[in-house]
């Protein structure tokens, strides 16, 4: 039983439960794993181009008209040589470049502001690198008949369908106008049809958009879910930015001993030293230049304590013994920092008596 029990325990700590601390949401993001839906991507695009051929699909066909006239006006007259050919073409490509510029302008800003407005701004090249676990059969097998296969699944016929619908009956209400094209001159029969196309683009781009905030969710969902932590991987992560243990105590041992050194180098500065006289020893100095109150240059308790005595008996520095002012004192005052108001008379008293002495001398 002690051993299923820990066994449990074991598998407790190990199932991820936990929410994702911001070092692994950073972590996971440095990795390109952001949560992100490729149908805002695909519908804010529709509706950008199919918007900008709307706007611009007047520059387009005269720029259409213009290279139409021209190839039958000019171009049909010249002789069928390297150059003529190499000119043509070169001409041709520069006067489409020029006509489908503003569209595709508009197509990289679409494509640009759906990612910022997904995941913000973002480098990162580690989903070029190659993984031979990418290639794994089994996992891409796993992956094949996962939940997450089967909602894309879901998702892919649900767009269809949408977009089946739309397309359907915006040509069901349009019939019988698309029946009555053949009356129509060629230039009103292309406009028409135009305009029902940029209508079923931009329709099926905001069904898409809509359908995108529902997989918008579902993928931040899945994100977090794939992206919890164990209670282990939280006390590894916690270790891991506290540092080794042996580490760190030995890092406070020095700072220890620095403190403890730079305390005996203030010590032969100090007007006195207050004693317990065994356990506690605090060396005090009153400088006027530096502060109104006498404050505190050295203190310690036991080892420190004798250190501090023995270096203020080498420099001649006097000792009072008076217990309960140096236990509080010790409790009560940060090292180089002025003594608490209360103990003002005390410590007057003292450093009075300290003056007197050295008068003496």
């Amino acid at each position: 039983m002690p051993y299923l029990k820990l066994h449990l325990q074991y598998f407790a700590a190990d199932e991820k439960t936990e929410k994702a601390t911001p070092k692994k949401r950073e972590d996971t993001r440095k990795k390109g794993q952001v949560p992100k839906s490729q149908d805002v991507n695909t519908g804010f695009l529709l509706i950008m181009v199919f918007g900008g051929l709307y706007l611009f699909g007047g520059q387009i066909q005269e720029a259409m008209m213009a290279m139409y006239e021209k190839s039958f006006t000019e171009y049909i007259h010249w002789n069928v040589s390297e150059e003529h050919v190499f000119t043509l073409f070169l001409e041709l490509t520069i006067e489409m470049a020029k006509a489908l510029a503003p569209i595709m302008g508009v197509a990289m800003v679409a494509g640009i502001a759906s990612n910022l407005l997904q995941v913000g701004i973002m480098f990162t090249g580690e989903p070029l690198k190659f993984d031979l676990k990418k290639m794994d059969p089994i996992k891409g097998a796993k992956k094949i008949f996962s939940a997450r296969a089967l909602v894309e699944l879901v998702k892919s016929l649900l767009k269809i369908t949408m977009i089946s619908v739309i397309t359907y009956a915006i040509i069901w209400v349009n019939k019988g106008q698309m029946m009555m094209t053949s009356q129509k001159s060629v230039e009103a029969a292309l406009a028409f049809f135009a305009r029902i196309t940029i209508l079923m683009g931009l329709a099926s781009g905001l069904a898409l958009l809509l359908l995108s905030v529902l997989d918008y969710l579902y993928q931040r969902y899945d994100h977090e879910k794939n992206i919890r932590m164990s209670k282990k991987d939280l006390k590894d992560e916690h270790k891991n930015m506290e540092g080794d243990p042996l580490i760190k105590s030995k890092i406070k041992e020095k700072q220890r001993q620095m403190s403890a050194s730079r305390m005996m180098n203030e010590v032969p500065g100090a007007d006195v030293v207050i004693t317990n006289p065994t356990h506690y020893a605090i060396a005090i100095k009153y400088d006027e230049a530096k502060s109104d109150a006498p404050f505190v240059v050295a203190k310690g308790v036991d080892f420190v304590a004798q250190k501090i005595k023995e270096v203020a008996k080498a420099n001649d520095i006097i000792m009072v013994e008076n217990r309960p002012l140096a236990r509080a004192l010790y409790q009560h005052s940060e090292m180089d920092q002025p003594i608490d108001e209360q103990f003002y008379k005390a410590v007057a008293e003292v450093l009075a008596y300290v003056y007197r002495l050295e008068k003496k001398v």
